[in-house]
């Protein structure tokens, strides 16, 4: 395992046991909404404090950008650490166990190491750039399915911004229409490592923020999949809005998706 994953690893250890010990007691968790339907909790700052510690301890002098205390030393290092503390803090909160820690490596502004931890279900999910997707240390693949009507995909509700609702039902629509189902867990982390390993065979989300996505798109990449924005471009860092399946399951996810993007 490359140093700095291995530091990822021991970071995100760290946070989902804090995570774990505060889930047995929820009815005592401090909760504050950051804007509607965006919470955030003394959990996810606690969880977010222990890895940026152990990742400063390790490389004092990377960047970090964090869900929760925002940017740090950007721009004064080729290496940056994206943070997610708890990707579904709703989720959390409710005791519904689809929830992670999120850690990448840019190097760059390349990710080049990635790591999902489940800390419910003590899945470990790994990648580093040019050598492969692991869940537990077994190697993982996207789905071999490329028939629509056999696929199973999943997706993100608009939750905290409503303003392009009436967009995503008609894509919602048109693609419930063409597969096997869609899934709304509420956690794009997870979501696009259910892509990698062959759990669902696509996904699809608008408006989600770097920290969300930066390691789970690595993953998806390392097991053999495509990310792409919603136009089929490289953006989708930045536009945070993305697609993420195998190369001929994203080729029908966004012939779909097309007639609703003007």
């Amino acid at each position: 395992m490359h140093p700095m994953l291995n530091v990822a690893v021991k970071a995100a250890r760290r946070a989902g046991s804090v995570i774990q010990r505060a889930s047995l007691n929820l009815d005592t968790i401090r909760v504050e909404n950051k804007k509607h339907n965006d919470f955030v909790t003394d959990v996810d700052r606690a969880a977010e404090e222990a890895i940026i510690a152990t990742v400063l301890e390790a490389y004092p002098k990377h960047a970090i950008l964090a869900e929760e205390s925002g940017a740090k030393g950007v721009g004064h290092s080729e290496y940056e650490w994206i943070i997610d503390p708890i990707d579904g803090t709703t989720n959390f909160l409710h005791g519904h166990t689809q929830y992670a820690v999120s850690i990448a490596l840019a190097h760059k502004g390349l990710v080049q190491q990635a790591v999902v931890y489940d800390p419910s279900r003590n899945d470990l999910f790994t990648a580093s750039r040019g050598v492969g997707a692991f869940l537990n240390d077994r190697r993982i693949r996207v789905s071999k399915r490329i028939q629509l009507n056999q696929c199973l995909i999943a997706t993100g509700f608009p939750v905290t911004d409503q303003s392009y609702i009436d967009q995503y039902l008609g894509m919602l629509k048109d693609i419930l229409a063409k597969t096997a189902g869609v899934r709304r867990e509420g956690a794009a982390s997870l979501d696009l490592c259910n892509v990698a390993c062959g759990r669902v065979e696509g996904y699809w989300e608008k408006n989600l923020q770097p920290w969300d996505i930066a390691a789970g798109s690595l993953i998806v990449q390392e097991a053999g999949g495509m990310v792409t924005d919603l136009s089929g471009e490289q953006n989708w860092m930045e536009s945070g809005d993305i697609v993420a399946a195998s190369p001929k399951v994203l080729a029908q996810l966004l012939q779909m998706l097309a007639p609703h993007l003007s």
